[in-house]
């Protein structure tokens, strides 16, 4: 395993990662749907117990992304971590009130009430989705940072990356193509949050109420994230020479690098027909309640297609609008070659984790939830 071979291969961990994070906030998207599917108590509790068997599997893969990018390529963490802390800081913040909420809102001693809670959980599913799918943008259209490695030598302030302005991230959000993925990725959670209701429970009321949410929120998405692919494709990509480490603009990289890595355009038309077919046939008959499966499966290979294509073919994945020449690529943010040859080592466990990810999901949705199961045994 060459130093090149390692860092394609992080790349590719850690861009699985995140592709099946983005599946997995189906959690948050399911969140943000509790008063407008659930209408009683019951039927609210029924949507919250759905989901709670899961929010773990979600807030797990959140910290498993973040400490894989930690691990494999330190600078990005200490830029983007570091200086958009503010971003970083929200998103973690509601993350952490989601779980706070699904653990006291039925606590005795709940002063607050279960609905202050579960509009918790709609914060969550709310800004959560919208602000990671921000940030994910900046892999595409660049941040405001400054990366100065001489200043390792500095003893008194040996910070190398700083942010070029005081927003601290925050400013990710004032460009509207930022805010388009932003949404893209909110209204994709929300149809995943939908299947995944119409798989997990059995109440023909709820069932009834997603089947007719589902469509809009599908059309919605597509709306944004076409938008988004599209004026990606066109727009000029931040390239770097191997020889040099000198970063340029490229017109249409992107689509260029869809066409030279041929295989994962392949991978992405794939991608992108499993998530229409498990939206549309859920839509169109009435029996078939499995759609999270192809559609959640076409998530993960469009979003792991979308992160490779940031990265790879000589590629800088967090460009700096601040200094062209501070963007970050697989090349000059990596961790030395030993840290990722032990790390590779490791990362074999990776499919016995995620053997045991299955059966632990398929342990607990072996018996869907109704309304009988609210009266008896643990619920949120």
């Amino acid at each position: 395993m060459t130093y090149e071979f390692l860092q394609h291969y992080w790349w590719f961990l850690v861009s699985l990662l995140g592709a099946i994070l983005v599946f997995m906030m189906f959690v948050q998207g399911g969140n943000s749907l509790i008063f407008s599917l659930g209408r009683t108590p019951e039927e609210r509790r029924m949507l919250i117990n759905s989901t709670g068997r899961k929010w773990e599997l979600t807030f797990t893969t959140l910290v498993t992304f973040g400490g894989a990018f930690f691990a494999s390529f330190p600078l990005f963490y200490s830029t983007s971590f570091g200086g958009a802390y503010w971003l970083w800081m929200i998103i973690l913040f509601t993350f952490v009130l989601q779980a706070v909420s699904y653990e006291f809102q039925n606590k005795l001693g709940n002063f607050l009430g279960p609905k202050t809670f579960q509009w918790c959980l709609v914060v969550n599913g709310i800004v959560g989705p919208l602000l990671i799918g921000g940030a994910v943008a900046t892999f595409f259209d660049g941040s405001n940072f400054i990366i100065e490695k001489a200043n390792l030598m500095d003893g008194m302030q040996p910070i190398i990356s700083k942010w070029a302005n005081a927003s601290n991230g925050l400013d990710a959000l004032l460009d509207p193509w930022n805010l388009i993925l932003g949404f893209a990725v909110f209204f994709l959670a929300r149809v995943l949050g939908l299947l995944y209701y119409i798989n997990n429970i059995k109440d023909d009321v709820i069932e009834s109420r997603a089947t007719v949410q589902l469509l809009g929120n599908a059309v919605t998405f597509l709306i944004f994230f076409l938008a988004f692919v599209i004026r990606t494709l066109l727009k000029d990509g931040y390239a770097w020479q191997p020889e040099t480490g000198l970063i340029f603009m490229e017109p249409y990289k992107y689509l260029h690098n869809l066409l030279d890595m041929w295989y994962l355009l392949i991978v992405f038309v794939i991608g992108v027909v499993l998530v229409l077919y498990g939206i549309f046939r859920t839509v169109v008959s009435k029996t078939y309640v499995k759609g999270i499966w192809p559609a959640g499966i076409g998530v993960v290979l469009t979003v792991l297609v979308l992160l490779l294509i940031a990265g790879w073919n000589h590629t800088a994945y967090y460009p700096s609008n601040a200094d062209v020449q501070s963007s970050l690529t697989i090349a000059n943010s990596c961790s030395s070659e030993f840290t990722l040859r032990t790390m590779a080592i490791v990362s074999l466990l990776i499919p016995f984790v995620l053997a045991y990810i299955a059966y632990a999901w398929y342990s607990l949705d072996k018996k869907k939830i109704d309304k009988k199961e609210m009266t008896e045994g643990e619920v949120y």
